[in-house]
């Protein structure tokens, strides 16, 4: 069945912001730098691959010699925080704090559905935003899981190339599954609205699918044979510590994948629509246009 064309986004700027967005080359912060660009805000891109004067501002969260300039002149900031660190308040309180001494009025938070105020991790961060009153406008966004862990360089599609075989701890659970680039049209919104949409805005596609699901959708547009694999939570932590990743990082990992095999996950959220106007894109659709991107650029001819 054919899907109907999303809405416009109704995006509105008020004045000309600087708009601070760390890990700006990443899946989300690329999208939230393109979108507020877009819209004539000045973005100040940062990241640890940066340079100052030179494209992206150099910034490392554990490094506060790099803070000052990411900060010089921000009025708001998108905040993505550091990877594999399973304590990050420790490391994003002193920077908040600075953010707020340097003007900074407005913050949207990068984190998890699965992750409450005052849960684990970043949880802790979203509690010390809604407990600190470091910053009077704020918001956190919650995505669900990102479609694009099935594209690109990602594991499950590095799996899904090399043997057909995703491999989670989920067993029939279900998830659902979010297009980054409705997450980046959110807080889009949420950094440039007159007031931000909530302090707590869960994130989701418009379906709630099993892996087993995604799975089926992958194997339909490529015309391959790929299954779902399920594994207990301590295999799969074997298996992500095997491949490289911090013992304490894997084991929050498959400790989520067991709370998606309980329901934790399986729901949908009007947030998207709400928030900008236009509908969640589904995985089939987003899955059909980025196969078929890639094998466009796979047989473009070398210039």
């Amino acid at each position: 069945m054919t899907e109907p064309p999303r809405a416009a986004e109704p995006l509105t700027a008020a004045r000309p912001l600087t708009v601070l967005v760390t890990g700006a080359t990443g899946t989300t912060g690329s999208r939230v730098a393109a979108r507020l660009a877009a819209l004539g805000h000045t973005v100040r891109a940062a990241s640890r691959r940066g340079e100052a004067g030179r494209g992206p501002v150099r910034f490392d969260w554990y490094n506060p010699d790099t803070h000052a300039a990411a900060l010089r002149g921000a009025d708001r900031a998108y905040l993505v925080p550091p990877v594999a660190e399973p304590e990050p308040v420790a490391v994003m309180r002193p920077f908040l704090e600075r953010a707020r001494a340097a003007g900074v009025t407005r913050v949207v938070l990068l984190s998890s559905s699965a992750i409450e105020a005052g849960g684990p991790g970043v949880g802790q961060v979203h509690q010390l935003l809604a407990d600190s009153g470091l910053f009077d406008e704020w918001s956190v966004l919650r995505p669900s899981w990102f479609m694009q862990n099935f594209t690109g360089d990602h594991l499950h599609a590095d799996s899904i190339r090399g043997d057909g075989v995703l491999t989670t701890a989920t067993g029939t659970g279900r998830v659902g599954f979010v297009d980054a680039d409705d997450i980046a049209a959110v807080a889009a919104r949420a950094l440039t609205d007159p007031l931000p949409p909530g302090p707590d805005l869960v994130v989701t596609g418009p379906e709630a699918l099993s892996y087993a699901d995604v799975a089926a959708v992958v194997g339909r547009v490529t015309g391959r044979a790929v299954r779902h694999r399920a594994v207990p939570p301590d295999a799969l932590a074997a298996r992500l510590t095997g491949g490289g990743m911090p013992a304490a990082f894997a084991e929050l990992l498959a400790a989520l994948d067991d709370g998606i095999s309980r329901g934790a996950e399986d729901r949908v959220t009007d947030t998207v629509e709400r928030v900008t106007g236009a509908g969640p894109r589904s995985f089939a659709r987003m899955y059909r246009e980025a196969y078929a991107s890639s094998r466009s650029t796979a047989t473009a001819p070398s210039r």
